[in-house]
């Protein structure tokens, strides 16, 4: 129903690994970069990775190397690919996007967003 749906939220052990999906339209799946935010309770929205028509990704500091953000074409999706899970990688967590070019990882920029997909991580 909403133009952005994120799924495959849920609890892991710390160490483990989970994968969080965005269906997106096909014309914001094709005119957008496509992103991935979290946010903590009391903590600001932080933007994690992007993907855009190019298939470029950017990534913020805290999850290189443990996340991958991928692309399909067909299915007109975003994966998030997220590895080595830690207990402070707990948030909720959203798919966003914005017109055009993946040029900034910062919240304000995105102006279509999903409802968020809970992720905690357990000790």
């Amino acid at each position: 129903q909403a133009d952005l749906m994120e799924s495959g939220g849920g609890t892991v052990q710390a160490g483990g690994s989970l994968r969080l999906t965005c269906q997106a339209s096909a014309l914001t799946y094709l005119t957008h970069c496509m992103g991935w935010f979290r946010q903590a309770p009391g903590k600001e929205r932080q933007g994690i990775a992007n993907t855009g028509p190019d298939n470029k990704t950017n990534y913020a500091d805290s999850v290189q190397g443990r996340f991958i953000v991928s692309r399909d074409n067909v299915k007109n999706t975003i994966s998030l690919e997220m590895n080595s899970l830690k207990p402070e990688d707990t948030a909720i967590y959203y798919c966003a996007a914005r017109k055009w070019a993946c040029v900034s990882l910062e919240a304000d920029s995105y102006n279509l967003w999903g409802q968020g997909t809970q992720v905690t991580v357990s000790s």
